[in-house]
């Protein structure tokens, strides 16, 4: 993977347009978690500490286009940036008519990109009209780096320089040590609700990878594919064919998809629910599998700590409930504790992070969701692309 890096460019009098994923959540007009934005820093303090001027651009919720309205205003991220950064940066609704001309040290932020008619479409002027506002442009924002649009790709086509920022950098560089070239064994964990949303990715991954874990409600279709019972559990019946082949890639291969041989159960998906571990050839007609048991934790604990490379997408159990958390506490220290290179992400991934405070023991945190999905089925990135085919001449 070749592409231009921010940190490889003389940004000295020059503005710098930097594409961020600066989406997060406001309520009443305030952020509730700023890990976005503050992921975003280091692109914009190289260039001002640099002697650049810099304009920021995000996009921020579901806007529809051309119809503003005021939960679409990325005012109060503007504000926060400017505080952590010791500016005031305003934002430039009007850019068209009035392109913004910060001065070298100064920052200036665009109105929500997806307000912007054409910009979901990857309208080629649009992106002609960001270009136009730069000597640099910079793609820093790995989160939407899985969407052809105009202030991702239809810019970089035609900037004077189009790079990759520190962060975008950093994720690419992870994921590529992680997939293209892992240290051996190569151990994912691939976990969520459904088989149906990453099904593709399981089956990519099969191809790369040594050991497949499995969990929550897509080990329970892999359970059931398996002849196990599964009770009252989420799981989805219809899949279990496509289940069971990927279990027979890895077995061909002379890898695994090891399944629980514990569970931990209840009667009913609450907090406060009777907690049960059994066998699984034990689980009840009524039962619902919440967690696996502690040696099945035990076991894929020993495997992980034996690893090279750890790639993790998702929680085995229901860890937002304490009595079910259990399995994912295990298993996300057995991660830390392993000499493994390991990259995690996802919304549920990094939460469980955070419950068990391991942040500081993974190797590296992907701010992706979608494109780290998409990076892990082996998708092109259409943001990623562009930069390369700019780098390629």
């Amino acid at each position: 993977m070749s592409f231009l890096k921010l940190t490889e460019q003389n940004v000295r009098g020059k503005t710098v347009l930097i594409r961020a994923d600066l989406n997060v959540p406001i309520k009443d007009g305030k952020i509730g978690d700023d890990t976005r934005i503050r992921a975003s820093l280091a692109s914009v303090r190289y260039c001002l500490e640099n002697g650049a001027a810099v304009i920021l651009m995000s996009h921020l919720g579901r806007p529809t286009e051309g119809e503003f309205k005021p939960e679409d205003d990325l005012a109060p991220v503007a504000a926060h940036l400017g505080s952590l950064l010791g500016l005031t940066v305003p934002v430039s609704s009007d850019w068209r008519q009035n392109p913004p001309r910060p001065q070298p040290g100064e920052v200036v932020m665009l109105q929500n990109v997806r307000v912007n008619k054409g910009e979901k479409k990857n309208n080629a002027e649009l992106g002609q009209a960001y270009a136009a506002l730069c000597d640099i442009y910079v793609n820093d924002a790995f989160g939407t780096a899985h969407r052809a649009e105009a202030s991702l790709v239809a810019v970089a086509e035609v900037a004077p320089v189009a790079c990759a920022g520190i962060l975008l950098a950093a994720e690419l560089d992870a994921l590529g040590k992680a997939l293209k070239n892992p240290a051996r064994p190569l151990v994912a964990i691939v976990a969520g609700s459904k088989v149906s949303t990453k099904l593709t990715i399981l089956n990519s991954l099969a191809d790369k990878v040594d050991q497949l874990i499995v969990g929550g409600g897509i080990a329970n279709t892999f359970l059931l594919a398996a002849g196990q019972p599964i009770g009252n559990s989420l799981a989805e019946a219809d899949l279990a064919a496509e289940a069971r082949a990927v279990a027979e890639k890895m077995a061909a291969k002379g890898g695994a998809v090891p399944l629980p041989q514990d569970v931990v159960c209840a009667k009913a998906f609450a907090a406060d629910a009777v907690a049960e571990t059994k066998a699984v050839a034990e689980v009840a007609a009524d039962d619902m599998i919440l967690d696996i048991g502690p040696q099945s934790a035990a076991s894929l604990a020993a495997l992980l700590r034996e690893a090279g490379t750890i790639v993790w997408n998702g929680p085995v159990g229901v860890f937002e409930f304490d009595r079910f958390a259990e399995g994912t506490r295990v298993m996300a220290e057995a991660i830390a504790e392993s000499r493994a290179f390991s990259i995690a992400g996802g919304g549920d991934t990094l939460a469980a992070i955070a419950k068990f405070g391991i942040a500081d023991k993974i190797s590296y945190i992907s701010t992706g969701g979608g494109a780290f999905l998409e990076f892990l089925e082996g998708k092109q990135l259409p943001g990623v692309a562009v930069l390369e085919k700019r780098a390629a001449g």
